[in-house]
């Protein structure tokens, strides 16, 4: 069976991967890292019924919660560490798994994704329900860890979506939302870490980002709910304050500090002209929408 895997077959362009030059290997991979925007590409239909799949739950007070092992529990699991400090999400919202444990994130933990049973137990103690999205990343498609979580997601109503290398694999028949990105067969034989590791990461960032957006945790194309939490992001902040409430810079860090560093609730504040409480209830009426609690 995994013979027939593209990604494990091998790839007649680096037949003589161990003869080429430094200068050689790195082109070789930049053109063949090409396949992958082009894998991508063709699966945006896909990815579009995903993000507007992970917006309607979130927008109903659900989670996200990315499965996986290795390579692939891994991008999951960096993919929902950064949406707290990009998008003021609570880190409860967007959540990982990963076969093996917190341990398998700085260590090879290769024989936990083979165990169904780690699968189910860990699943279970996430508690899924209607409201929240489970997102499971295997470049083969047929990890028994990732199958087995999102086939008892599903059981007790979750919403499932699976971003997957090959196609026609046993994780695509079990979610909702298939996501199959056909890089092909890896510079390095079987080495998913690398195109399709590639592909599930360009995945992952179209999928919280569009979600995110779609939410309007975001204002334009600005960050407007990071974590000002240090220099360079309370810099960050005041020049997103001045820039959108078209403020000097002394007023919007000013406005800034008085909104206890959240530059959403800053915004409201000046662009909508109202008390930092009047601020904070418009944001929580609009679910954290800041172009509709600014009114515009």
């Amino acid at each position: 069976m995994l013979s027939r895997l593209k990604t494990e077959r091998q790839n007649r362009a680096s037949a003589d991967l161990d003869k080429l030059s430094a200068l050689e290997v790195v082109s070789l991979m930049n053109r063949q890292d090409a396949h992958v925007v082009r894998a991508v590409h063709r699966a945006l239909p896909a990815i579009a019924k995903a993000v507007d799949l992970i917006q309607t739950h979130l927008a109903q007070g659900g989670r996200l919660i990315y499965v996986g092992s290795g390579t692939s529990g891994r991008i999951g699991a960096l993919d929902a560490s950064e949406c707290p400090p990009t998008f003021g999400t609570d880190p409860k919202t967007i959540q990982y798994m990963i076969a093996g444990g917190e341990r398998a994130l700085t260590q090879a933990s290769e024989a936990s994704e083979d165990s169904r049973e780690g699968g189910v137990h860990d699943m279970a103690a996430r508690r899924p329900g209607k409201k929240d999205v489970v997102v499971g990343l295997a470049a083969s498609g047929r990890t028994p860890y990732t199958v087995a979580a999102l086939q008892y997601a599903a059981k007790k109503g979750a919403a499932t979506v699976a971003i997957i290398c090959n196609e026609g694999s046993e994780l695509a028949e079990v979610a909702q939302v298939a996501i199959e990105a056909e890089v092909g067969p890896e510079i390095l034989a079987g080495s998913t870490r690398l195109k399709a590791g590639t592909a599930e990461k360009l995945i992952c960032n179209m999928l919280t980002t569009g979600a995110m957006a779609r939410l309007g945790y975001v204002y334009g194309n600005l960050m407007v709910n990071l974590n000002t939490s240090n220099e360079k992001l309370n810099e960050r902040g005041i020049s997103i304050v001045q820039r959108v409430a078209k403020v000097s810079w002394e007023e919007a860090e000013t406005t800034l500090k008085k909104a206890d560093m959240k530059v959403a609730v800053a915004l409201v504040m000046l662009r909508a002209k109202v008390s930092k409480r009047e601020a904070q209830r418009r944001l929580r009426l609009s679910q954290g929408n800041v172009r509709k609690a600014m009114g515009s």
